[in-house]
């Protein structure tokens, strides 16, 4: 169960589930219509649920009868396991499989729908709620040590019942070289001579693209370009700060696009300006290409992004710190890629969708052996 079937969790989900063996577990995916992942799921042959009362935000009206929705899914068939991505996925998915009596509950933290940047009472009652919904989870995933640190020392997750897994990525990224960054390029619609710093995600308050932009423009440098690839609910608002601050030849918004492998090798470097992520899959994927990152220290990002080796790091929040980062490794290339060379090093076969599939089926095996609901039949899994 996921709440958008999009990049990201949704890209997760879907690279865990293609890495089961099918005869096995038979897959069934529950998501928000709309997902762009979605006819992805049904080519590989998992049965997809559209679920018309799932949305992204808190709705006193919908979320009931998402609620309701999910309960009346999950009682057709006989699930043995419930697998929830994302924080409303995680929360409705939780208490419905509970409710219907599914033998084991598994969830991922990509993230935490709490952060240091919300209104104090918010944050300590999104607490509150994942404490209680721990309860009824069987086991714990999280994309990163930090991540697993921060769901044990908040007392949402107990120790024994956490595993630290890998975000799996696409094994298809092109690397750096001319011909794929020219051919990149020829794809974005970019000047060779652009000096262009790129990044991957949703439009959205967590990406803090506000950030991007007093970012480039504190850098003052016409000749740079950032492409944004992705895009969200601010992507109104971005446009018109973009337009207000005179920066349009700065920026380029390509919206949401399926061939990111292709643009990775485009960019002369990866800037992420998150206030809070898990362990995004844009970062590996661009430390895969051989594109040197610039990065904020959120969560479980300095895990990979280690500072002064594998990349550049900036605290959350500050702009003009993150552009002189990126100024620098626009004007240190040897700086970067020694760097980028000692990220790819350095990820190994840590995101292999196969290192993926292996920490799922035994974490499954955990969760059916351990729960107090589970029974012995053929295993079927709700991804």
């Amino acid at each position: 169960m996921v709440t958008r079937f999009i990049a990201g969790a949704g890209g997760v989900a879907l690279r865990g589930a293609l890495a089961l063996d099918p005869n096995q577990y038979s897959v069934t995916v529950f998501s928000a219509p709309g997902g762009t992942l979605l006819a992805e799921a049904e080519q590989a042959g998992f049965k997809v649920v559209r679920l018309k009362h799932m949305r992204h935000q808190l709705s006193l009206r919908e979320d009931p009868s998402a609620l309701r929705e999910l309960l009346d899914e999950l009682r057709k068939d006989q699930f043995d396991i419930v697998h929830t991505h994302s924080a409303k996925a995680g929360v409705l998915g939780r208490l419905a499989a509970y409710r219907a009596g599914v033998p084991a509950i598994v969830h991922t933290f990509h993230g935490f729908p709490f952060h240091d940047f919300q209104f104090a009472p918010i944050r300590a009652t999104y607490i509150a709620i994942e404490r209680q919904l721990g309860r009824i989870t069987d086991q714990f995933l999280a994309v990163g040590g930090a991540v697993a640190a921060q769901a044990i020392s908040l007392r949402i997750a107990p120790t024994e019942r956490v595993r630290t897994i890998g975000s799996a990525i696409e094994l298809n990224i092109l690397p750096a070289s001319p011909g794929n960054r020219a051919a990149a390029r020829r794809l974005m619609g970019v000047p060779e001579s652009a000096q262009v710093v790129g990044t991957v995600g949703r439009l959205a308050p967590q990406k803090a693209p506000q950030d991007m932009v007093a970012a480039i423009e504190s850098m003052g440098r016409a000749n740079v370009l950032c492409v944004w690839v992705g895009d969200g609910p601010m992507r109104d608002e971005m446009t018109r700060l973009i337009e207000r601050r005179g920066m349009s030849k700065n920026f380029l918004l390509l919206g949401e696009r399926t061939d990111v492998a292709a643009l990775l090798p485009g960019f002369d470097i990866f800037a992420l300006a998150s206030h809070y992520e898990g362990l995004p899959c844009s970062v590996v994927e661009a430390m895969t290409c051989g594109v040197p990152v610039v990065a904020t220290a959120v969560n479980a990002v300095p895990e990979v992004v280690v500072s002064g080796r594998t990349g550049l790091l900036v605290p959350p929040g500050a702009p003009a710190l993150l552009g002189r980062a990126m100024a620098y490794l626009l004007d240190h290339p040897a700086e970067g890629s020694r760097m980028s060379v000692a990220a790819r090093n350095q990820l190994g076969d840590r995101f292999h969708p196969e290192v993926l599939g292996r920490d799922l089926v035994e974490t499954y095996e955990l969760a059916l052996t351990n729960s107090a609901r589970s029974v012995s039949k053929v295993l079927r899994l709700v991804a």
